[in-house]
């Protein structure tokens, strides 16, 4: 029988749990809004990175702002199909909301390649004419926020919520500044740092906090 060593004995059900705990540990002292606490936590839990702790900012009031629009039906629209499986789809059906991804779409591929911009900018437009609460979940194209914001400038549109965390090197953090000046309630990764994985925590601890999770 192959020696384990120093290796933890934990049910598969338990092991959430305890990475939750000791994140907790680990947070220690630092006050954390009640709301906004759980959002935190997941990123860290996804990506082991406690440097979600100081560059997850939110704007006032955005973790209840989300439940609210959740518990309203809130269409979430993802910038990869890897954010958009991600999210917990039973959650999601539970709550009555919807998660859609449009990068893949032709009629996408289409506008993009007509206007010369990034299919993920074409695919913000397409979403932003579904009825209804929006969340707006991005990963990866800074391109996705900078087309949000231009719509939110010229009053086309007005999200329930951004989650800006993309990942990268080349205009991310500028994409990232530019939903923090808006009056749109956000959830952004300050700096370079985010991805698919986060923005997918993001929207699941949102989900569950509102009662979407089988207990």
């Amino acid at each position: 029988m192959e020696n384990k060593g120093s290796l933890q004995e934990v049910r598969p059900d338990e092991i959430e749990k305890r990475s939750f705990e000791i994140i907790s540990r680990e947070i220690g002292s630092v006050e954390l809004d009640p709301l906004e606490a759980p959002i935190i936590k997941r990123a860290i839990h996804t990506s082991a990175d406690f440097d979600y702790l100081e560059n997850l900012v939110f704007s006032p009031g955005a973790a209840g702002l989300a439940m609210e629009a959740v518990l309203g039906g809130a269409t979430i629209v993802t910038d990869t199909n890897m954010a958009f499986s991600g999210i917990n789809k039973r959650a999601v059906e539970r709550l009555g909301c919807k998660v859609v991804c449009f990068m893949a779409d032709e009629d996408v591929r289409s506008a993009a390649k007509l206007n010369g911009t990034t299919r993920a900018a074409a695919s913000m437009k397409k979403a932003a004419s579904i009825e209804g609460p929006l969340i707006f979940a991005i990963g990866n194209a800074p391109t996705a926020l900078a087309a949000l914001y231009d719509m939110i400038a010229v009053g086309m549109l007005h999200p329930a919520l951004i989650i800006g965390v993309p990942v990268g090197f080349v205009n991310v953090v500028e994409s990232k500044e530019l939903i923090m000046k808006t009056d749109v309630p956000y959830i952004v990764a300050k700096g370079r740092k985010g991805g698919s994985n986060i923005a997918a925590a993001i929207c699941n601890a949102i989900l569950y906090q509102c009662g979407g999770r089988d207990e």
